[in-house]
């Protein structure tokens, strides 16, 4: 599914454009100088994290700015991009934290962190009687395979000593996972909030089991940005300019994040208030920041720290190391020295 590229609704960004693009023609390998807007496919999820710094990108100006075209496609779950960027039908993306294991075993490249979430739950029906992790043994959970849901449930059901296997996962897109919770069809779900607001609103009596808050700080659960392996390598330039749109909607969203929910619901065509509150689920970190974080090893860090957790559920038999997924030094150095 294709999202149509809507008019250019702000003057302001048509503006920016103009003032920054003659000051680009002096930069060798910009984009824009190069012959025009230059196209890239992208992939995103329909919720607040998945999609805001897209949402700011296009109302911002920033893509016109950097002299790049996006074809914006949406998805269900991370793991369908990371098909889309095999099959050569994606570019970039987006991963929840609990697709991680994907660039973890060479599958995509990391060029940016995105956000770091705390939205993923585990919920059971209040007449289940599940109040806690044990009591997940032997009931019917509802999960999205290959998500920050299944993550969760698998963390859960560690933390009660119990094994993936001892639970029935009956995997569903993430839409489905509402109408089977909702209906009584399973027990219990692991999901992520704004979702878990739809549910609520229909099973308002509903348990928290587990979040991801409760293993935070031990462990981080950040949300990225990828593209295919070799991208980067292929079209240095266009990826710097990519991760520099990034970087800039990051940053634009740590300054106005009440803001950047009204920009996301209607980038998703969604009622303004269906959003209000979703920077409540995140941490959101300026580029400065996240440079800085990469620098010093911290986002590696918590990278390898999933890529541990993923091979100990069996999830990832032979994780690879950070350094080789994750493109630090391509963002410590995007949108640096260029437009000035």
């Amino acid at each position: 599914m294709n999202r149509p590229r809507p008019p250019r609704r702000r003057l302001t960004g048509l503006l920016l454009a103009l003032v920054l693009l003659p000051a680009a023609s002096g930069c060798g390998d910009d984009s824009a100088a190069a012959g025009g807007d230059r196209s890239v496919r992208f992939g995103y999820i329909a919720d607040y994290s998945g999609s805001a710094a897209l949402a700011v990108a296009e109302e911002q100006g920033l893509w016109d700015a950097a002299g790049i075209e996006p074809e914006l496609k949406v998805f269900t779950n991370g793991p369908l991009q990371v098909q889309a960027l095999e099959g050569g039908d994606l570019d970039f993306g987006y991963l929840g934290p609990g697709a991680l294991w994907m660039p973890a075993s060479g599958r995509a490249s990391i060029v940016a962190v995105n956000m770091l979430g705390h939205a993923d739950r585990v919920i059971a029906r209040p007449d289940t009687g599940i109040t806690e992790p044990g009591d997940l043994r032997g009931r019917k959970v509802a999960v999205p395979e290959g998500t920050s849901g299944e993550m969760i449930l698998d963390l859960a059901l560690r933390e009660a000593g119990l094994e993936p296997d001892d639970v029935e996962k009956v995997r569903m897109d993430p839409s489905t996972v509402v109408t089977a919770f909702s209906s009584g069809q399973v027990d219990a779900a692991a999901i992520w909030y704004p979702l878990v607001d739809t549910i609520e609103e229909k099973v308002p009596d509903l348990v928290e089991v587990s979040s991801t808050t409760d293993f935070h700080p031990d462990q981080t659960f950040p949300n990225v940005f990828v593209t295919r392996p070799g991208f980067a390598e292929d079209d240095p330039g266009l990826a710097r300019e990519v991760t520099g749109v990034l970087k800039a909607a990051g940053d634009w969203i740590a300054a106005h994040p009440e803001e950047s929910e009204k920009l996301t619901a209607r980038f998703l065509d969604l009622p303004p208030e269906q959003l209000v509150g979703a920077t409540e689920h995140v941490d959101i970190l300026t580029s400065a920041e996240l440079t800085k974080l990469t620098e010093d090893g911290t986002v590696a860090g918590w990278f390898d720290e999933l890529a541990g957790l993923f091979g100990e559920m069996g999830t990832l038999p032979e994780p690879g190391k950070a350094e080789d997924y994750y493109l630090g030094d391509l963002y410590a150095t995007a949108g640096k020295g260029k437009r000035s």
